[in-house]
């Protein structure tokens, strides 16, 4: 299969990333690089790491009529927050007076069409939703819960980075009473975008380190989402911190072990859980973002003294939070093997 692949808001660090692991994948046949603030420069003027790997330039906007003829699309979207809600209705109405409407497959990078509830949306966002009708409408991919609706699926709204750490590290615990769970998570500048600003400019961040949105970060209602769908029973709080670092995602989850749960009937939940996901790495310990970054991997380790369990999960949030996570889910969309593209350590040190 040859697929031919469009991004919008490719200026983006996201963008950037969905550039450097597409131009490696082996099913991707074109691209084109789509950037209004940028249109016109080579790639490589955003991109620098990209000099010589890519040789386009960025367009102000996407060119459908040229896919006439070919079997498949994808458009990711690495836009902020609302834009593509705001532009979907004009895209569909592109794609079919292009007659490519059926092979279109589309991944949203923003929080648009992660939440299904317009109201957990206004309350996540600040702001009512552009087009309402059309949330649930998306399948949420997270690869290693949702792979059965992932194949096929042609809309698909990618996790945050807080959300993918804190979900995988909940996940094998489908069906539990875990009461509270108290849920910190670390992360880097890349999170905050590329355009500077007070919080993520180098100068204010990179000697400092605070809490952030404590307990109403717009990532809780995924986490949340997760709870309710595997059927765990517990209130979670969620308090986010930034660090001086440009990469990562560290989060740790606490709570009580639930009764006739030991140590060992836990390891076994994650160890069955994850023994077939690629991009899941058990360590003893703590996980390094030392050992992820620049990887679409996540480390997952566990400790428990007594009743008192914390999970602990990293990874990069530009790769396996965001971009490489898109690639993930387009492979198990098409029907691709589920590394193509990503099979790669991580650079240490870092």
């Amino acid at each position: 299969m040859k697929i031919h692949a469009v991004i919008l808001g490719a200026a983006g660090y996201g963008g950037g990333e969905l550039l450097r692991l597409l131009s490696g994948h082996p099913d991707i046949a074109s691209i084109q690089a789509v950037s209004r603030s940028h249109a016109g420069q080579a790639v490589g003027k955003a991109h620098p790491n990209l000099q010589g790997f890519l040789e386009l330039a960025f367009q102000a906007e996407a060119d459908w009529t040229g896919f006439a003829g070919s079997d498949s699309i994808v458009m990711f979207s690495a836009q902020p927050h609302f834009e593509l809600a705001s532009q979907l209705r004009s895209l569909e109405a592109a794609w079919s007076a292009a007659g490519i409407a059926d092979r279109v497959t589309l991944l949203d990078l923003s929080g648009d069409f992660r939440l299904a509830d317009p109201g957990v949306f206004t309350a996540s966002y600040g702001r009512a939703h552009p087009c309402p009708d059309r949330l649930g409408s998306f399948v949420y991919g997270l690869p290693e819960w949702k792979a059965a609706e992932l194949k096929g699926a042609p809309r698909i709204a990618n996790p945050g980075c807080f959300a993918t750490a804190v979900q995988l590290a909940l996940l094998p615990l489908r069906g539990l009473d875990l009461g509270f769970v108290a849920v910190s998570g670390v992360t880097g500048s890349s999170g905050s975008g590329a355009l500077p600003s007070e919080t993520a400019h180098h100068p204010t961040r990179a000697h400092d380190f605070r809490a952030y949105k404590a307990l109403e970060h717009q990532h809780q209602g995924e986490m949340e989402g997760l709870l309710s769908g595997l059927g765990i029973r517990g209130d979670l709080a969620f308090v986010p911190h930034s660090a001086p670092l440009v990469r990562g995602i560290f989060a740790t989850v606490q709570f009580q072990l639930p009764e006739g749960l030991d140590e060992a009937a836990l390891q076994q939940r994650y160890q069955a859980t994850y023994s077939e996901a690629p991009f899941i790495r058990l360590v003893e310990g703590s996980p390094r973002l030392a050992g992820v970054v620049g990887s679409n991997l996540c480390e997952i380790g566990l400790a428990v003294n007594g009743r008192r369990v914390a999970i602990l999960a990293a990874l990069d949030n530009l790769i396996k939070g965001m971009a490489g996570q898109a690639v993930q889910n387009l492979n198990l969309a098409l029907g691709l093997p589920e590394k193509a593209g990503l099979w790669s350590p991580g650079l240490y040190p870092g």
